[in-house]
């Protein structure tokens, strides 16, 4: 699968989140949602990426848009990410990577000449409709949270 492109539907999903509560595009019916991607929780892009979520949390709020990491990490893993760093942002666990594959962000990486399957960095901004509004992929983890920010606004601002 590759990503889905701006205003194809979000692919369907349910996934436990890290306060044990299962998040599905059902349940975000009719509400604007990110969903960034990442490879491995208590990383150094990872955290970084997840603690300027957190900063611009009420941001989003005041926006209506919710705000969603997934990784291929356990619920476990994710409750010690989050209470360790005091992360505010919902932390879906797809230990069996069927939204990573249905977004097409598991994908082959090569470290020091190995070849390996991991998350590629990639963010989506959902819209209330369910469809695509906007996608980073190869994400640079310093300062995107602001970049997605940025989006949801001028999404709101349109009427999306």
């Amino acid at each position: 699968m590759s990503v889905p492109s701006v205003g194809q539907d979000c692919p369907d999903f349910e996934l436990p989140e890290s306060d044990g509560q299962f998040v599905s595009k059902a349940s975000l019916k009719g509400r604007p949602f990110v969903l960034y991607f990442y490879p491995k929780d208590d990383t150094s892009g990872c955290t970084t990426e997840a603690i300027e979520f957190t900063a611009l949390i009420e941001d989003f709020a005041a926006l209506g848009v919710e705000v969603f990491g997934v990784s291929p990490d356990s619920v476990s893993k994710h409750c010690r990410f989050r209470d360790k760093h005091g992360l505010k942002v919902g932390l879906l666990a797809d230990e069996e990577k069927t939204l990573l594959q249905a977004f097409g962000v598991w994908v082959e990486k090569s470290m020091y000449g190995r070849k390996y399957l991991g998350v590629e960095r990639t963010t989506a901004l959902i819209d209330r409709e369910g469809k695509v509004a906007k996608v980073w992929k190869k994400v640079k983890a310093g300062g995107h949270a602001k970049e997605v920010l940025d989006a949801a606004k001028a999404m709101k601002d349109s009427g999306a």
